[in-house]
């Protein structure tokens, strides 16, 4: 049986558009590493972070630098050219990504909140973030609802991003299975944002907690919480979110030599910061804040009448920092 020509252009249209990789997940990663390339591919061209092999293939991680925007594909799709990350730099240092990148360690002798803390400022409204550090409570849904229910017949799906902590991860499938669901449904819009593997805190001082804990292996919190994102079928985004927000200079180099944007926030509502406009906002979303929870419910519920007429937005991460650095 021959096939017309309009059902040949149609099978290669599926097969062209189905090499890239949709939230799938990758069990049995191997070789995962840091591996900064030029990928280009027609027309685009995009930053390779991360390459890794999965089922006999190799895969990379892909930035592209205007937009922030992350995605797996098929190492195979793409001409590429190794680079030392200073030659990233270097060559892209006119795109959103690396003046992010820039911008986020303008601060970084900080020992709280390092990293960029505002984006968007000349717009109305603001920048969600919500942490998911371990915790033996359920998620706060309540967060995600309402925030769908407040937004829906203004922006869907309604952008927010979450920063995920590998146990947090490993310890509450269902409630993930139940964010990804929402994503599905395209009720919201959620940017992935590394919050390491094991968010280790402790007693000490600052100087020497979270991730200035002596012994820390930075490998292992970063790499190794992208692992399992893959596996649970995230895609993860290029930007960092230290646990508990403490950092220094030499860790926050450390961070974005591996591709990433530290990001901190100007509003962490449990400790009584508001929001202005353009504000990166920060609440846990964990089951262990219910201060902050509070907090975000009653400002959305304070904002009602602006959201109705647009006049209060929930912005993507990336295109608020796209739109800052164009």
């Amino acid at each position: 049986m021959k096939l017309s020509k309009f059902t040949l252009l149609s099978i290669f249209c599926i097969c062209f558009f189905c090499t890239e990789i949709f939230a799938q997940n990758f069990e049995n990663i191997k070789r995962y590493k840091v591996d900064f390339a030029l990928a280009t591919r027609n027309n685009e061209r995009l930053i390779a972070v991360r390459s890794f092999s999965a089922n006999n293939q190799k895969y990379l991680l892909l930035v592209n630098p205007e937009t922030l925007d992350t995605k797996i594909d098929l190492a195979n799709n793409y001409t590429t050219k190794g680079l030392q990350f200073a030659n990233v730099l270097a060559i892209f240092k006119n795109t959103a990504y690396i003046k992010s990148i820039e911008a986020a360690a303008v601060k970084d002798q900080q020992l709280q909140n390092a990293g960029i803390d505002h984006a968007i400022p000349k717009e109305k409204g603001i920048t969600l973030t919500i942490d998911l550090c371990p915790s033996h409570k359920a998620l706060d849904r309540i967060i995600f609802q309402s925030v769908f229910d407040e937004f829906k017949k203004i922006e869907q799906p309604t952008p927010l991003a979450i920063s995920v902590s590998g146990k947090w991860m490993l310890k509450h499938q269902d409630d993930l299975n139940w964010l990804k669901s929402l994503v599905e449904k395209k009720e919201l819009n959620i940017t992935w944002v590394n919050h390491t593997y094991n968010h280790e805190v402790n007693k000490l001082p600052l100087a020497e907690n979270f991730l200035l804990a002596p012994g820390t292996d930075l490998d292992v919190e970063v790499l190794e919480n992208e692992k399992l994102m893959l596996k649970n079928g995230l895609t993860p985004s290029v930007f960092f979110r230290f646990p508990g927000l403490v950092s220094d200079k030499k860790i926050v180099e450390r961070i974005e030599a591996y591709g990433l944007i530290p990001i901190g926030s100007d509003a962490w509502l449990a400790k009584g910061q508001q929001p202005n406009a353009g504000s990166i906002v920060l609440i846990h979303g964990n089951g262990n804040e219910e201060i902050g929870v509070k907090d975000f419910i009653r400002l959305l519920q304070t904002k009602q009448a602006d959201v109705k007429n647009k006049q209060w937005l929930l912005f993507d991460l990336r295109q608020g920092l796209e739109k800052e650095f164009e």
